[in-house]
């Protein structure tokens, strides 16, 4: 059998290994010790009295409860705390961000070993025992998006057999979201069948980051938080210190209006800026006209994400040609598929901020990236859903 390489995102033949605690443990070490049944109180009850005639007396217990009251242990009811311990497992897909996330709630993540057979068959084991536990996976469905789904499926399955009290997903980037709806004939709609999928492996939750459209979280029979990257790029544009007069908030295509509303209100009730484009085809755009003025003015382009850049570059360019004095994009996941660093490394841009949602490999950083943790924001999260807290109220 050829085992899984976690430092890449991909899924490739090598040695397999182990995911959790203080890093990463090739198989061959011993496994992860048993995890104690803390959760479990032997109760000492008093043995029975015999009479001559055999007859049972059973004798009274204090209750502690009410002075002076004795009931039997018949009556006296014993009840048992559920076990609501938490346990966050990490694919091979983001493997750094998971770390993050379990650092901030104060966990080690659990042992898993994941692998893959010489045909490509994804294997998955837990290496501890998550019986009546809250168990959160986190994996983003970005590139190789197949494979990482079919391991996401998988390990959704490890979970649900090893009697875990609930299981949610954490898919910081949802793949597949963009086929939303059908705008042609004879069109998939693919986000809704993989929304089926993680339903029938056996999630009871999904928590993802800034989906590509808000009804695909109506696709699931289950329930989803939808967090937002926004305060996390608000921080940051907010170090920048530039003037609300000087600033316009501008979306690079009809259908991300609301985003940038969203986003142009918390940054002071900015004016707004929108591109009107025709697409032409899957990752193919033509700009053209720009509705609002940004002459003079510090531009700040808001997209969920970047693939190959074609939509945002292009945006940019109008943008200087109507006299912006600077560009900044900022999107959530930073898909970046080629030829999207050479477009945006070619000068139109000041800064270009993306968040870790999707880890971005060593060949594609270039001077005007800038990656943001979304880490303690999704950690607060988790924290919340396990503590039956509220979520929303992160974003207020």
């Amino acid at each position: 059998m050829a085992a899984m390489a976690l430092s890449s995102p991909s899924v490739r033949p090598g040695a397999s290994f182990l995911v959790g605690g203080s890093g990463i443990h090739t198989a061959s070490r011993t496994l992860a010790s048993r995890v104690p049944l803390s959760g479990f109180v032997k109760s000492e009850v008093p043995k029975p009295l015999r009479f001559f005639n055999e007859s049972l007396c059973t004798p009274a217990l204090k209750d502690p409860a009410v002075p002076g009251l004795s009931v039997t242990h018949q009556e006296k009811e014993i009840v048992q705390k559920p076990d609501t311990r938490m346990r966050i497992f990490s694919g091979t897909a983001n493997l750094p961000l998971a770390q993050e996330v379990a650092s901030y709630i104060g966990l080690n993540l659990g042992k898993i070993n994941i692998k893959c057979f010489a045909d490509g068959e994804i294997y998955v084991q837990l290496q501890e025992s998550v019986r009546g536990c809250d168990v959160f996976l986190v994996q983003p469905t970005c590139a190789p998006a197949n494979e990482n789904l079919m391991e996401l499926l998988v390990m959704i399955d490890a979970c649900r057999r090893a009697s875990a009290r609930t299981i949610t997903a954490v898919i910081p980037y949802f793949g597949y979201a963009r086929a939303d709806r059908k705008t042609q004939g004879r069109e998939s709609i693919a986000a809704k069948l993989v929304a089926n999928l993680i339903t029938e492996a056996g999630a009871d939750r999904v928590l993802s980051c800034d989906l590509h459209s808000g009804q695909a979280m109506g696709y699931f029979d289950i329930f989803v938080d939808h967090v937002f990257g926004q305060p996390v790029i608000l921080d940051y544009l907010a170090s920048k210190k530039i003037s609300p007069k000087d600033l316009v908030v501008v979306s690079p295509d009809v259908g991300g209006v609301a985003r940038a509303r969203g986003l142009a209100k918390k940054l002071s009730d900015a004016p707004l800026a929108i591109v009107d484009k025709r697409r032409q085809g899957h990752n193919i755009s033509e700009v053209m006209n720009l509705i609002g003025d940004v002459k003079g003015k510090v531009a700040v382009l808001v997209d969920d994400m970047i693939d190959t850049a074609g939509t945002i570059t292009n945006a940019a360019d109008l943008l200087q040609k109507e006299g912006a004095s600077a560009v900044y994009a900022c999107c959530t996941h930073a898909v970046f598929s080629p030829p999207a660093i050479e477009r945006l490394s070619g000068g139109l841009f000041q800064e270009v901020i993306v968040t870790n949602t999707i880890p971005v490999a060593e060949h594609n950083y270039f001077p005007q990236l800038v990656v943001l943790s979304v880490a303690n924001l999704l950690a607060e999260t988790i924290r919340r859903v396990h503590g039956d807290g509220s979520v929303s109220s992160i974003f207020q």
